[in-house]
Formats: C-alpha cells, structure tokens, sequence
C-alpha cells in the first residue's frame, strides 16, 4: 500500500505545474498523438520548454510516445521521424485510508455473472438507464431546455459524461466518441454487461434530455470506451 501511495503521490507532485497539467490535458483532449511544434503553437510557448514538460510527463508514465514523420509525409525527403506523444493508460487515483471500490464491483460483477438466468444482467442495465434518465432531465432543468437539436445534444452530452469520467471527444461534429471508460478494470471482466451498461446509461441521457437528434451506438475500440454518440443525420 505504502509502495503504490507513493507512486501515485510522484505522479500528482509531476501535474502540480500549472503548464504541465495544461499539456497534459490538452494531450487528452486531442484525437491523435501531438508533437512538441504542436504543443508549443498551441499554449505560445518554446519548442525548448514544450519537450521539457512533455518528456517529464512521458517519464513518469503519464503520457505515451513513438516516433513517426507528419501525416501525409512519406519517403526520401520527408525527415527524420519526430517524437509524438499521446495518453497512456495510467490511472491516478489517491484515497486515505485506501478505498477499495473496484474489488467491491469485481464482487458484485461475480455475483451477476453467478446468476443462471439474466434476472441481474438486466437489473443492472435497467439501473443504468433510470440513472442516464435522471443525469440527462438534471441538465435539461438546470440549463432551462426544451428538446435540443443535434448539435446542442452533443454538446450537454460531452459535458454530463466528461463529469462522469469518459473523456468525450468530437471527432467531427456529429460524432462523439469516449476516450475512457471509468470502469474499463470492469469492462476487461465482463464487457458484455459492463459495455451495455454504458450504452444503457447513455441511453438513458438522451432520453432524460428528450432529444431524438442523437444515438447512443455499440461499436468495439481497444483504444476508447465502446459506446458512440451520432447525430441522427448521419447518413
């Protein structure tokens, strides 16, 4: 216990630096590995100072990197291949006394899957609806909404789920995909309740929200949580 305070403890001491944490989670936000030019342009800092705070992030696991030359650059002429970083995986999670919060849902994840029939599954699924319902009529009576078009659902969705820890992000204006799902230790157990109880929870959001400009849709990503927003418009 003592061994992994103390890691996770170096990792937050790393995100103290306000312009580290704003790298950091400008990293996080952005669909595709960034590079130290893109960094600096963007918060109007030195290329110098970007791969200083890049770097140290890489070195204490928080952020992942790989070489590669610019998308659309290939062959003679095209450069050295450059350092590009992107999220990793790590979790930084810090309770004293510790908490052991994902052993009590490997527990209960081993009770549901013990049943012989889907009685459990499917309480666990509803739940999760009754809770996207209620997550999504929250936000349309706080923000004073009658049913909203595509464009603003989107937008309440990304903001009611990054405050449930999925990390949305528009890779176009009519999709929203999550890059993380807050209980993918869970979801790598059993993915089919885990990953339907997202897509029920999400569900439920646009439901409570009443739209009907936007789907919630199963589609499988090693690399994000697998449930998908779109505008009904897609063709």
């Amino acid at each position: 216990m003592v061994d992994a305070l103390d890691t996770q403890t170096k990792a937050l001491a790393v995100l103290n630096d306000d312009l580290r944490r704003r790298i950091f989670l400008f990293v996080r936000r952005q669909d595709h590995s960034v590079s130290r030019e893109e960094i600096a342009r963007e918060l109007g800092i030195s290329r110098k100072l970007a791969a200083f705070h890049l770097d140290k992030l890489s070195d204490n696991e928080l952020l992942d990197h790989h070489f590669a030359r610019p998308e659309g650059r290939s062959g003679p002429g095209a450069g050295r291949p450059a350092k590009r970083y992107r999220p990793s995986g790590r979790v930084i999670e810090i309770s004293v006394p510790q908490r052991r919060y994902e052993l009590a849902g490997r527990l209960l994840l081993q009770g549901i899957q013990a049943q012989t029939q889907d009685s459990a599954r499917d309480e666990a699924h509803r739940a999760a609806m009754l809770e996207g319902r209620r997550l999504g009529a929250q936000a349309r009576r706080d923000k004073g909404l009658r049913p909203p078009g595509p464009e603003r659902t989107l937008s309440i969705a990304e903001e009611v789920l990054g405050e449930c820890g999925f990390e949305p992000l528009r890779t176009s204006p009519d999709e929203l995909i999550l890059r993380n799902c807050p209980f993918q230790a869970l979801a790598r157990l059993d993915p089919d309740v885990i990953c339907n109880m997202n897509l029920q929870l999400i569900k439920g959001l646009l439901e409570g929200l009443r739209s009907t400009s936007a789907q919630a849709c199963l589609q499988q990503d090693p690399d994000h949580c697998c449930v998908r927003l779109r505008t009904r418009t897609r063709g």
